[in-house]
């Protein structure tokens, strides 16, 4: 029983816990006065207008406060000095708690808190305070009766019967765990609970916290609970990992356990949600572990299984950056970082390897090489070997594909010409060593591609050509049409009155193109040229050739010919003549056509 006076005044932890309902329904609060300080009320709607979450369980219990004390007879009160912006932004440090005390101490009545340090401070002040330890309520939660061994995840919506994920890895089943609706009431309730049991469990952290969301990770269970306006209504995701397993039990290969043991420093685990990833990251850290190895995780939540020796870091002041950097400091052998999703996460990610820790990466993607995909844009092409030499796709609990990749110079796959050899990216099948795509800048972009392709299939070197030189193309005639001669060398039909704007003065557009994309471009009309064949002299003058014509030809568009077979269409420049360069796919065309003595014409 409290001591003899009429005043008892609430903090914001006491509202929170539920404890003075709980006191008024007991009747061990009667015929005394309860005082909420405004900074309480002030500080419960900051947090709810937030989204955060106990800024609604307190005001709902507030509700409560007031329609049993009107109940009971007990008279509530409001007091106290309205809090600045400022003291609910220092809320924190401290600024409301000394707020409330003040308001104790003016009132000359008892200070109910839940909160330790508020009491410790409140009793060196001279206030009087009784303090309620909060239950050590962590484990028996109410949500735990939806789970059983094969449970997944659970997912509790308000209006919603509650469903189940059941099964393994990339195996669940999805099912009905009751008729019964779920109520909004019931679910406020394990919501509370889970806050609660968060906030007093050393196993419990609040890993996200944001308008109308809030992620928190109690023991094994990660809790994700949404609320509107964020959801469209109040939700709960309870997510458990139904397995834990060893490196051994997935059967790898000695080849590939050798390098996981010795080499591999830049490892990525890909895969769709829910097959398996970070379970194989948890075993693989464990692995190193048993190695004598030196191993941490970035979490975000912390929700990895792994043992107590290693220990997991979430992002320090909301900042992965600022954790890399006290990890630099704790000087690691391996860091897992455990979902890799930000442009910001694949950069640290970047810089930790590069600074020569050993990373493990976990990733979300279709397809293995979507991986690399992912850090292309993000990381230099030259860098990406260096920060990735070994991707492992997951799918269903299993490993099912291992990929390596290295840095070499060489003509890329598909090309014939020595002076187009480039930097470029091999990604090999690890187990066959067999070459599955390149990676290597194509124009202006960085691109990925596939070497191995099925009988009749075009090759991803040809399909990328065909579809960058019609977006080219296009430009001038959309009804241009593409002809693949060979994997170097490609036949481009446009408009008959559009092939000197194609060409460009003395070659100058098509010649660009051809060095953007590395594959020779002949242009022809599509239709065979009609016109009056006319008279020209043609010469050699430096590196150029000059086809000379009367000043009426200016501006016209002549179409070149040599034994009848159109050659290129160009207009004739101000000077009465047309310029083509000798180095050109075209000039040499010309230069031998002389030295041959082919017949050459011109027709307008």
């Amino acid at each position: 029983m409290p001591e003899k006076t009429d005043k008892i005044v609430c903090d914001t932890s006491i509202i929170i816990d539920g404890k003075i309902t709980e006191l008024i329904e007991r009747g061990e609060i009667r015929n005394l006065e309860l005082i909420i300080p405004t900074a309480v009320l002030d500080e419960l709607q900051s947090q709810a207008s937030k989204g955060k979450e106990h800024g609604f369980v307190g005001l709902e219990e507030l509700k409560k406060i007031r329609s049993l004390s009107e109940k009971k007879g007990i008279k509530i009160r409001f007091t106290g000095i309205k809090p600045s912006m400022d003291d609910i932004r220092l809320a924190r440090s401290g600024r409301i708690d000394a707020m409330i005390r003040d308001v104790a101490k003016d009132e000359n009545g008892i200070l109910y808190t839940a909160d330790y340090v508020q009491a410790l401070v409140g009793e060196a002040e001279g206030v009087r305070v009784r303090h309620f330890a909060a239950p050590r309520k962590t484990t028996g939660l109410a949500f735990e009766k939806f789970f059983d061994a094969e449970t997944l995840s659970v997912h509790l919506k308000a209006g919603v019967m509650p469903q189940a994920k059941r099964g393994g890895p990339g195996k669940f089943k999805l099912i009905k765990l009751s008729r019964d609706l779920t109520s909004e009431a019931e679910l406020e309730s394990i919501i509370k609970e889970i806050t609660e049991a968060t906030r007093i469990s050393d196993d419990g952290s609040i890993e996200i916290s944001r308008a109308g969301a809030m992620v928190v990770q109690l023991g094994k269970f990660r809790i994700a609970i949404a609320r509107p306006p964020f959801s469209d209504g109040l939700e709960a995701t309870i997510v458990r990992p139904v397995v834990k397993m060893r490196l051994e039990d997935y059967k790898l290969s000695d080849r590939l356990m050798e390098r996981l043991g010795k080499s591999a420093e830049g490892i990525l685990i890909a895969g769709s949600p829910g097959s398996g990833k970070s379970t194989l990251a948890g075993s693989i850290a464990e692995f190193y572990m048993h190695s004598g190895k030196i191993v941490k995780t970035l979490e975000s939540p912390r929700d990895l299984q792994v043992l107590k020796e290693i220990t997991q870091y979430g992002p320090l002041e909301g900042d992965f950056e600022k954790t890399a950097d006290i990890l630099l400091l704790v000087r690691p052998d391996y860091s897992v970082y455990d979902e890799i999703r930000k442009t910001r996460d694949f950069e640290i990610f970047g810089d930790l390897r590069l600074a020569g820790i050993g990373m493990v990466g976990v990733v979300h993607s279709s397809k293995a090489i979507d991986a690399i995909q992912r850090f292309m844009g993000r990381v230099e092409l030259g860098l990406i070997p260096h920060i990735i030499d070994t991707i492992i796709f997951v799918k269903e609990g299993e490993v099912k594909s291992v990929l390596e990749l290295s840095l070499t110079v060489k003509v890329p796959h598909g090309m014939t010409e020595e002076d187009l050899a480039r930097p470029l990216v091999e990604v090999k099948d690890f187990e066959t060593g067999e070459i599955l795509y390149e990676i290597y800048t194509f124009g202006e972009e960085n691109m990925i591609i596939p070497v191995v392709k099925r009988e009749g299939e075009m090759s991803g070197l040809k399909k990328l050509a065909v579809e960058r030189i019609l977006q080219e193309i296009r430009r001038f005639d959309p009804k241009a049409e593409v002809e693949v001669v060979s994997e170097n060398k490609v036949k481009v039909r446009v408009d008959n009155e559009i092939v000197g704007r194609v060409i460009g003065k003395e070659g100058s557009m098509i010649n660009a193109l051809e060095e953007r994309l590395g594959v020779h471009i002949d242009v022809e009309p599509k239709t065979p040229s009609i016109g009056k064949e006319v008279a020209f002299g043609i010469s050699e003058k430096g590196n150029t050739i000059e086809i000379d014509f009367d000043r009426k030809s200016i501006g016209r568009d002549a179409k070149v010919y040599v034994d009848d077979v159109f050659l290129f269409t160009a207009i004739v420049g101000k000077k009465n003549n047309i310029r083509v360069g000798k180095n050109s796919e075209i000039g040499e065309q010309l230069v031998n056509a002389i030295v041959g003595k082919k017949k050459i014409k011109v027709m307008f």
